[in-house]
């Protein structure tokens, strides 16, 4: 994990290297402190003019402090720009993922990777390993100026921070355990309030507000005890450095007393060497700290590479593609969600002539949803073939396939954004005639003439300032504006009256003139004068044929027919 860290710091290396570098101008800066305090008690004890050695303990201060705000701040500034850089790299590797990886994820979860996961990244990247190259430098430089002071004093001191030290290397494995549970613990707290969020109007209506609350409270309870138990681990090694200091500063106050007493050693001396023993707090504080930060940057590490370790979908752009219409062939397709789940397609067979309306209908379950995911691709079948415009659909380049579809799914989701952002979602390139063409055709021409700002009013998060049925014509019209060659529409009149229905119905049968039209349809009014209607049951297709001839035919398609009262409607 420590590698895939450091392939975040490679881009900025330069910069850091900078702060590095002035960071230890600092610690030299500092390092320099006692050595002149040495100077000054010198020239006390000796009846000399005390001012150069001042001056030069003034300038020290000055330098050290200018020089390491500098250092900081670039290392502040290196800091963000890695978590940018570490938010766009996983957010890119989210939004290409496999639909059917991401139905496995919370998304509260993800989000918990890209926001405090990648935050903790700027802590280890920056604090834990930059700045700890700089306190290595200090104690390192701060040991070697001990020793010019006096050798066994020193080694009374790194004999007190050896054990100490190796005590807190105990501890270090620990901590990255604790964090590791409590990120997790934060990404299912985030998983939770994204379920409430997401039915929002349902816990409301329901009553629940009260157990939901409690259920988040509970996950954030969670939350709360595993970062207590970092906070603690944590606490007990900021415990042992400070008692490691004090304990030498203890043991070298005893034994350099004794030696000054026995004339081996001068009172300047032992003053430094207690300035440098004092000047070990913060590099060692800092080493334990960015050790600690490590254990939290590895654990973040691991999320993240989860994510990343995830395949993605190929990516690419679309060729420039005809607009001649596709037709769909389904040649005995297996299918299952998973090894443990049971088969969803077991055998389906059926033909989507190029151009003309044909429409899914059948019971819910029966597996119709299931062909439109396949044909996009957002899973993949396990046996027989599937034929997209006389290719194996597996030979079509992803970005080419999803080009020439429109997809419009059974919920009709609208972002949040503008009306206008919304219509033009899957088309950017639609020109301002194909735009009023497509809401006209749609019947959205009241709606944009109510809107305050027409096509620049914000339609809120998922569109929930417009009405179901609005909601469903703004997605028909984005996948129309789509200009596909092949349109999917799930239940696509599902939330419209009677009177929007039959407009679009017509909107869809003009549509169908010029493209393939493939319908999943519960409601049959909407489908009865389709070229061809194909009944599935139980993961297979048990019919094929229009409606009157499925009518004299197919007994649960007459069951079906006969519930909505179309038994007897003429085409």
């Amino acid at each position: 994990m420590v590698k895939e860290l450091l392939v975040h710091l490679r881009p900025h290396r330069k910069i850091l290297v900078v702060g590095g570098l002035l960071g230890l101008v600092g610690s030299a800066a500092g390092l320099a402190m006692p050595l002149l305090a040495k100077y000054v008690v010198d020239a006390f004890g000796e009846d000399r003019p005390m001012t150069g050695p001042l001056l030069w303990l003034t300038v020290a201060v000055l330098v050290g402090a200018v020089v390491a705000a500098g250092g900081s701040y670039l290392m502040e500034r290196t800091g963000e720009n890695i978590v940018l850089g570490a938010r766009r790299g996983l957010v890119d590797r989210m939004l290409r993922l496999r639909v059917a990886d991401v139905d496995r994820l919370n998304p509260g979860d993800l989000l918990s990777r890209v926001t405090s996961d990648t935050t903790l990244l700027r802590a280890v990247l920056t604090n834990g390993i930059v700045e700890s190259i700089s306190a290595a430098f200090m104690l390192v430089g701060a040991i070697v100026m001990m020793a010019t002071m006096d050798g066994v004093l020193l080694l009374v001191t790194l004999g007190v921070v050896a054990v100490v030290g190796g005590l807190v290397g105990l501890l270090m494995p620990r901590i990255q355990r604790a964090q590791t549970q409590a990120q997790e613990a934060v990404g299912e707290m985030g998983s939770v309030l994204d379920r409430a969020l997401q039915a929002y109007r349902t816990v409301k209506a329901s009553g629940a507000e009260e157990r939901e609350i409690a259920v988040v409270a509970d996950a954030a309870g969670r939350a709360r005890d595993r970062g207590l138990r970092v906070a603690g681990w944590t606490s007990l090694a900021g415990v042992a450095t400070f008692m490691a200091v004090q304990i030498a500063f203890v043991a070298v106050l005893g034994v350099g007393g004794a030696r000054v007493a026995a004339g081996t050693l001068a009172v300047s001396s032992l003053i430094a060497f207690l300035l440098y023993l004092f000047y070990l707090v913060a590099p060692i504080g800092q080493l334990v700290q960015g050790a600690v930060q490590l254990q939290q940057g590895l654990a973040a590490m691991r999320r993240i590479k989860e994510i990343e370790d995830l395949p993605a979908e190929p990516t690419g752009v679309a060729a420039h593609a005809s607009a001649e219409p596709i037709g769909v062939i389904f040649q005995d397709v297996s299918f299952r969600y998973g090894d443990d789940r049971p088969m969803v397609h077991d055998g389906v067979s059926f033909t989507v002539p190029p151009r003309g309306l044909t429409a899914l209908v059948g019971p819910s379950g029966a597996g119709k949803s299931t062909v439109f995911s396949l044909i996009e691709r957002f899973y993949e079948h396990q046996g027989g073939t599937i034929t997209v415009g006389g290719r194996d659909i597996r030979d079509w380049p992803l970005a080419e396939l999803r080009a020439a579809l429109g997809y419009v799914e059974q919920d009709a989701p609208v972002l949040a954004g503008t009306l206008w952002e919304n219509l033009l979602f899957a088309a950017r390139d639609a020109t301002e005639d194909e735009l009023r063409d497509a809401i006209a055709r749609t019947r959205l021409d009241d709606l944009v003439s109510r809107l305050p700002e027409g096509l620049e009013t914000p339609v809120g998060h998922r569109g929930v300032l417009l009405s179901g049925g609005e909601r469903q014509r703004v997605a028909i019209a984005r996948a129309l504006l789509r200009r596909a060659r092949l349109l999917l529409l799930d239940e696509a009149t599902s939330q419209l009256d009677a009177v929007n229905e039959l407009r679009l119905r017509e909107v869809v049968a003009d549509a169908a003139k010029d493209t393939t039209v493939l319908v999943i349809a519960h409601r049959l009014s909407t489908v009865t004068g389709a070229d061809r209607i194909v009944v599935m049951d139980g993961g297979r297709v048990r019919a094929v044929g229009t409606h009157d001839e499925l009518l004299g035919q197919d007994d649960l398609y007459r069951e079906l027919a006969a519930t909505q009262f179309l038994a007897g409607q003429p085409l």
